[in-house]
């Protein structure tokens, strides 16, 4: 079995407590981390090795972005995606056990949603059109996870409101559209959902302006692990989880970890 994990940490350095502590009780034996928030070498290696997740690879990139996975199983190259026009450090890649992972951390897209007017949320479109076309050449028999902060919450269910999110970027019908044609070019599973049915409301972040995100419960769900048709057979029925207790911890991220296993 192989159990994957994806978390937007916001700063691993920061958050290297939390991360030991998520690693010890939920035992991921792969673990795909968003805006690490560091360089290549700034990432507290070590402290990964002593998680007993030792192999890596990494995306950095000085006080933003930045990706990694942290695995306990060797790691193999993976094709690089280049996906990201801008060269910000939001994709790595890694085999692990035969299985593809690639790691994203989309692009927000600014508050305006309109490409003419605001030019990060044409990058952020741009970003999913060429992963797109990159998946849409791939043989879908072969086991891909595709997985990270993909800023976009799709259904009405993912989102604390429907009506109002529709004009907020991150649930905008342009947003959707691009994330389900992600979707359709490669078939992809999305485990999470597929475990817990509409009309089940989910949700993998909470502003931090909530004193008490629970109580506030103005989540989205943006955080994603997909698998793709040749992989989606192992994925082990009802393991699909998102961890919201760890959101509760003390200095958390804003996003809460998701893990799923896949029986190999």
């Amino acid at each position: 079995m192989l159990r994957v994990a994806t978390w937007n940490i916001n700063s691993v350095r920061l958050r290297i407590d939390q991360v030991a502590r998520f690693v010890a009780e939920a035992r991921p034996d792969i673990l795909c981390l968003q805006e690490i928030k560091c360089r290549e070498g700034e990432f507290p290696a070590e402290a990964f090795a002593a998680m007993g997740l030792p192999y890596l690879r990494i995306a950095g990139q000085k006080g933003w972005h930045g990706v990694a996975i942290a695995s306990a199983r060797p790691i193999r190259d993976a094709p690089r995606l280049e996906v990201c026009r801008e060269g910000h450090a939001r994709c790595v890649g890694g085999v692990v056990a035969g299985v593809e992972i690639q790691n994203f951390y989309v692009p927000a897209g600014g508050d305006l949603p309109d490409r003419a007017l605001n030019p990060k949320f044409d990058h952020k479109l741009d970003f999913y059109e060429r992963l797109a076309a990159d998946v849409a050449r791939r043989d879908r028999a072969a086991p891909l996870v595709l997985a990270g902060d993909l800023n976009i919450a799709p259904g009405e269910n993912d989102v604390w409101n429907h009506r109002y999110m529709s004009k907020v970027v991150s649930h905008t019908p342009v947003e959707v559209e691009t994330l389900t044609r992600l979707q359709a070019a490669g078939g992809f599973a999305d485990v999470v959902r597929d475990a817990f049915p509409d009309p089940q409301k989910l949700a993998s972040w909470w502003s931090y302006r909530a004193a008490d995100f629970r109580k506030s419960a103005r989540g989205l769900r943006l955080d994603h692990l997909w698998t793709s048709p040749g992989l989606t057979p192992g994925v082990v029925p009802a393991s699909a989880r998102i961890h919201e207790d760890v959101r509760a911890w003390e200095r958390p991220s804003d996003h809460a970890p998701v893990t799923v296993d896949l029986a190999l």
